[in-house]
């Protein structure tokens, strides 16, 4: 967290040397994605029986129905009930990061990695960016490198954080990925497409719209506070003697949240959702989509690409509209916190998640009787100098089309005292929680969705 509210953002301009290899990069790897009727996927088919569109291989991810009923948001009235389609993903993804000391800074090796739903081609992935089905070789294309470094097989090296994370809840039906930090003491060339950047390169990146993809800033939350500092070791503390709550409270705000709010999750063939007459999902000649243009499409496309581990391949993609993810922090008594609300999303695996303060589709806020987000208006409005981070960046481009979700980090006037933070007038699921005791929450999973996750890596990396 940026010492001062005032503190000016990283110049990123200067960095020539990376600016000069991500050209090359863009010059060396072209791609071409086109848009093609889903019924006419090279390998993908719509099941006679479901109406599921699925991969020939039975492997990857299909695109199903869901039907979600919870009590979340209803504000005490009855529970409401929709159906929608969802991406059904069993398999759990590998996103490792490799780090290695250097001169005294901690560096990363990253990836310029092209993926068909990025809205500007290539972006920095982890390390290691695959489904189990990508480097295990159904694909049948060349094998992913660095795989040794974070699987059974681990070569020489210190685990830094290993732990199971959710994705989109709204857009998967249980989707998770390993999310894996190692250390090593080798000396690892960066193969072609890949470069060590320093993680006070990376905050600076940050800045930078679409650039540093969402599995790398994913991934970059669970670092432990002590290797951004250079310093190797244990995880820090959950900080209980510096806190607004104990860790035992915080533990309690969304264990109480997942107990008071019902979430009913059944999956349902896609063809009922899309023949259902009160769905407002249909089936056209281009994808799937909704009639008023909410939420998402599904579309598909064909794509050309010389530096991925298989040349061509087609696949669905879900377009969904532009989100917002926007996070309070305030200092208490010198100690930075974080206002998180728990929040239940349709897919969840475990009814609740810790999300930022405000996550939401400004589209979807027009309209007479439609409720703002509490506390939107004061991350949209905030005073001169409180914005610590502001940039737009992009969801997983492997799965989602131009998902572009605009990040926002604003700084709220420091207190001295317990007694001075509106703890008790706070509306119900929010809880401000310490830097310290985020991160101790995700050494494990299911604790933070991956918007919070986002943004706790730009606060930690982006704001200094």
């Amino acid at each position: 967290m940026a010492s001062s509210s005032t503190a000016p953002p990283p110049d990123v301009a200067r960095d020539a040397s990376f600016d000069r290899w991500l050209d090359e990069q863009r010059r060396r790897h072209r791609h071409t994605v086109r848009r093609a009727p889903l019924d006419s996927l090279p390998g993908w088919r719509f099941c006679r029986d479901t109406g599921d569109l699925v991969h020939s291989s039975g492997r990857f991810f299909s695109v199903s129905g869901l039907r979600a009923t919870t009590d979340f948001g209803t504000e005490g009235q009855r529970p409401r009930s929709w159906t929608q389609p969802v991406i059904v993903q069993r398999e759990v993804g590998l996103l490792g990061m490799l780090l290695k000391e250097h001169r005294g800074e901690v560096h990363c090796l990253m990836q310029a990695k092209m993926e068909p739903g990025n809205v500007n081609g290539l972006q920095l992935s982890p390390t290691v960016q695959a489904t189990r089905s990508n480097f295990t070789g159904v694909h049948r294309g060349r094998r992913v490198p660095y795989t040794e470094y974070f699987t059974g097989d681990r070569r020489d090296g210190r685990v830094l954080a290993d732990s199971l994370q959710s994705e989109q809840g709204w857009w998967f039906l249980h989707k998770r990925n390993r999310n894996v930090v190692v250390m090593t003491d080798e000396d690892v060339p960066a193969l072609d497409g890949f470069r060590w950047l320093s993680l006070r390169q990376v905050g600076a990146l940050l800045h930078r719209d679409h650039l540093v993809n969402m599995d790398s800033r994913a991934v970059l939350a669970t670092l432990p506070r002590q290797v951004p500092e250079g310093r190797g070791g244990p995880p820090d503390p959950a900080g209980e003697d510096d806190a607004l709550h104990s860790f035992a409270e915080v533990l309690s705000a969304l264990a109480d949240a997942r107990f008071r709010y019902e979430l009913a999750q059944e999956q349902l063939p896609l063809r009922k959702v899309l023949e259902d007459s009160t769905s407002p999902w249909r089936r056209t000649r281009d994808g799937i989509g909704r009639h008023d243009g909410r939420h998402f499409t599904v579309l598909g496309v064909t794509v050309e690409a010389a530096g991925r581990e298989v040349a061509r391949w087609s696949q669905p993609l879900l377009a969904p509209v532009a989100g917002l993810a926007g996070l309070l922090v305030r200092r208490v008594d010198g100690v930075p916190h974080v206002l998180l609300r728990a929040r239940v999303e349709a897919g969840a695996l475990n009814v609740a998640e810790f999300g930022p303060t405000v996550q939401c589709s400004p589209s979807h806020l027009n309209g007479p009787g439609v409720r703002r987000p509490e506390f939107l208006d004061t991350l949209l409005a905030p005073p001169a100098g409180r914005v610590l981070f502001d940039s737009e960046q992009s969801e997983e481009g492997g799965r989602f089309h131009h998902a572009l979700t605009r990040n926002l980090i604003v700084e709220l006037d420091e207190v001295d005292g317990v007694d001075e933070v509106d703890t008790h007038d706070l509306p119900p699921d929010f809880c401000w929680v310490s830097v310290p005791q985020a991160r101790a929450l995700l050494r494990h999973g299911n604790y933070l969705n991956v918007q919070a996750r986002c943004l706790m890596t730009a606060l930690t990396l982006a704001t200094r």
